[in-house]
């Protein structure tokens, strides 16, 4: 018996799926590429943007229509409206919810699936969260040997105007940080390189459970130290986190110790603080501003990313000149720029779209050409100098490999070599584009060729 799987979405969407992954090859699934070859065709959907969610609809339709030739079983899950999920309740054999994996076995067999494979999936029962499935406690099958997500914490308690986490991810719950912290070591002991704390907000890590668990700054604190008596050398990033929550505290620590990457992703979402308030993002400009300082003071190095919406309900051209305004005056180094687009259950759904697309076409545009003069003059800085860069494959064009440097910009490199992917080794960065660099592997590099096994968490 064959599976696959398609995930769309954000990061902890990839997370979940390696969890589900594990699940079905428990129960004697084989994972297969060609989705033509597959008994049991899943989807790990994303109701946040209308993009994603029309992925959905357009390759359920094209799986239904195989089931004319022969026996298949489709299932759905990850961030899904209710909205949407009752219309896909008609169109997908399964629908659960990721608290739910735990009884996935179960509604395949009773689609006639016999497997004497018995799965055993932890469950976690608080008086905050009755009956929730443990879904931190299966042991992923990760996609990469190199780079792991680590899910930190779930949901989110913000309920910004635009967005559907609450209604899809429901309120924040945190993750036990002793588990955290556990699989974080499994990993960097395996020869992982690059592991990323996953959560809606990430620095609201632990105030569900004020005075039962630690909070953001202790829980980077405590791999930190851990990254410090390790020995090994590897990068830890953060996402995403809010700038409500955001404190002096977390760049300190951030600061102060190396496996601790110096990038930061601080989404913004506009420049203007009465749009701000209309996305009830609970923080000022100012605000922003003070934690931005606060980086650029103890992290100098750092690289900043952002995400930006244009084209929000109300958003006029002053409002829109002040978030290039800021854009100009933080000079990020990567922002994720997006046209608003309502979404059901969203606040902001209920009110006027009352920006025209072509502006926010436009608005787009302009902010994509200011973004460009920064990360340029910023790359071309770095021409010169000797940069650590974790290889993670090979580039498009053919004939070299390529890279992320610490602060997450990207490098081609100068060769194709296949036995330094997964490894950090030092590169001479030699020419600069708008969003990447080129730079040449210094001769004699040592690489480490420590190879990670394949799963840690399921071996």
């Amino acid at each position: 018996m064959k599976y696959h799987l398609i995930t769309l979405g954000c990061q902890m969407n990839i997370a979940d799926s390696e969890r589900v992954s594990a699940v079905l090859e428990k129960m004697g699934y084989e994972w297969t590429e060609k989705e033509e070859e597959a008994n049991l065709l899943g989807m790990l959907a994303c109701s946040v943007r209308q993009k994603p969610i029309d992925k959905v609809y357009n390759k359920i339709a094209e799986w239904n229509r195989w089931k004319n030739r022969r026996n298949l079983i489709t299932f759905i899950s990850g961030c899904i409206l209710p909205a949407d999920k009752e219309k896909l309740l008609k169109q997908f054999d399964i629908i659960f919810a990721m608290s739910e994996l735990s009884q996935l076995p179960d509604m395949i067999r009773n689609y006639g699936v016999v497997n004497e494979a018995s799965v055993h999936i932890p469950e976690l029962r608080t008086p905050e969260n009755k009956n929730i499935v443990g879904l931190w406690g299966i042991k992923p099958k990760y996609q990469s040997t190199f780079e792991a997500f680590v899910p930190i914490q779930n949901g989110c308690d913000k309920f910004c105007t635009f967005c559907a986490v609450p209604y899809t991810r429901g309120r924040e719950v945190s993750r036990p940080s002793g588990e955290i912290i556990d699989e974080v070591r499994h990993l960097v002991n395996q020869g992982y390189k690059s592991i990323t704390l996953l959560g809606q907000n990430v620095n609201s890590y632990g105030l569900d459970k004020k005075g039962k668990e630690i909070g953001f700054a202790e829980l980077l604190r405590r791999i930190g130290e851990f990254g410090n008596n390790s020995g090994k050398k590897f990068w830890t990033y953060f996402t995403s986190p809010h700038p409500q929550d955001m404190n002096r505290e977390v760049i300190e620590v951030i600061a102060q110790y190396p496996c601790l990457a110096k990038q930061i992703h601080l989404p913004m979402q506009t420049g203007d603080d009465k749009v701000l308030i209309k996305m009830n993002r609970k923080h000022s400009m100012a605000k922003y501003r003070k934690i931005i300082n606060d980086i650029r003071e103890l992290i100098p190095q750092a690289t900043l990313f952002t995400d930006i919406i244009v084209g929000f309900t109300g958003e006029d051209e002053k409002a829109f000149q002040n978030t290039v305004a800021a854009v100009n005056e933080f000079k990020f180094n990567m922002a994720f720029i997006a046209m608003y687009s309502p979404r059901p259950g969203a606040a902001s759904y209920r009110w006027d779209d009352d920006v025209p697309q072509e502006v926010k076409k436009e608005r787009h545009h302009k902010l994509s050409e200011v973004m460009k003069h920064h990360t340029r003059a910023y790359n071309e800085s770095l021409i010169g100098k000797t940069l650590k860069v974790l290889v993670n494959g090979q580039d498009r064009k053919t004939g070299f490999s390529k890279g992320l440097t610490e602060g997450k910009i990207t490098v081609r490199l100068d060769r194709y070599v296949p036995d330094i992917t997964g490894s950090i080794i030092d590169v001479r960065i030699t020419s600069a584009a708008d969003m990447s660099l080129s730079g040449e592997i210094i001769k004699n590099v040592r690489i480490n060729h420590e190879q990670p096994v394949a799963n840690p968490m399921t071996d």
